[in-house]
Formats: structure tokens, C-alpha cells, sequence
């Protein structure tokens, strides 16, 4: 794996952790939207739907996996992506709960609150150090 001195280790090693989370979520949403869904509180679900969204998180994830020995310039453009991705999450997160959506979304909420607020300040390190 090549180093890049201007890619924080530990930024790499969130790549590998995102990747981790995307796939908990992502297989099972893929293999079984329905069944997966109900189990966090949704009582209308819409399997195609579903199936998008997992693999989103699969194509991310994966990338993630696969890119984390890349170099800075690879890694500007995939925090770029995940800020985009949980950016726009989180909007349609929260316009769903505005509609009523299960508590449970609240959880995925924070989680994808959580990843922004970490790729945009790793984004904002590395276009410094870039």
C-alpha cells in the first residue's frame, strides 16, 4: 500500500471503517429490504428503493476499502463524494422525520451527521496540506 505522506494515517484507517458500516447495512438491505427495514421500524417499504440505497453504500464502501492506500489527490476526491453523499443524506433524513418518519431515523440521522462533520474536516485538512 503506498504512503503518501499528506493522507493522515488515521483518516485511512476511517476509510477501512466506513467500508465496514457501509456493508453491515448494505447486504442486508440488498438481500432482504423488507425483513431489514420492518426491523428498524418502517412499515412501508419499498424494495427497490431500498436496493439503490444499499448499493450506493456498497459502491462507496467498497471504493473506500479499495482506495484507502491511495493518494492525496484520490482522497480529496473521495471526501468530496462522501461529503456530497452525507450531506444530501442528511437533508432527506431529516425531511423524512419532518413526515413522520420511524424514530429509528434519527439514528441513521446522527450516523450520517457524524460521518459528515468527519469527512469535512478531514476534507478541509487535506486541501490545506494539497
Amino acid at each position: 500500500m503506498p504512503s503518501d505522506p499528506a493522507v493522515p494515517p488515521a483518516l485511512r484507517t476511517w476509510f477501512v471503517i466506513h467500508c465496514l458500516a457501509d456493508l453491515l447495512f448494505a447486504i442486508p438491505m440488498m438481500l432482504a429490504p423488507v425483513f431489514t427495514l420492518e426491523l428498524f421500524g418502517w412499515t412501508e417499504v419499498d424494495p427497490l428503493t431500498t436496493r439503490l440505497v444499499a448499493a450506493a453504500l456498497v459502491g462507496i464502501g467498497v471504493e473506500s476499502y479499495l482506495g484507502r492506500g491511495s493518494d492525496h489527490q484520490h482522497f480529496v476526491g473521495m471526501l468530496r463524494l462522501k461529503m456530497l453523499w452525507s450531506g444530501a443524506a442528511n437533508l432527506g433524513i431529516a425531511l423524512s422525520i419532518a413526515q413522520g418518519a420511524p424514530t429509528m431515523a434519527w439514528l441513521f440521522q446522527g450516523i450520517f451527521a457524524g460521518f459528515f462533520v468527519l469527512w469535512t474536516s478531514y476534507f478541509l485538512r487535506l486541501r490545506r496540506t494539497g
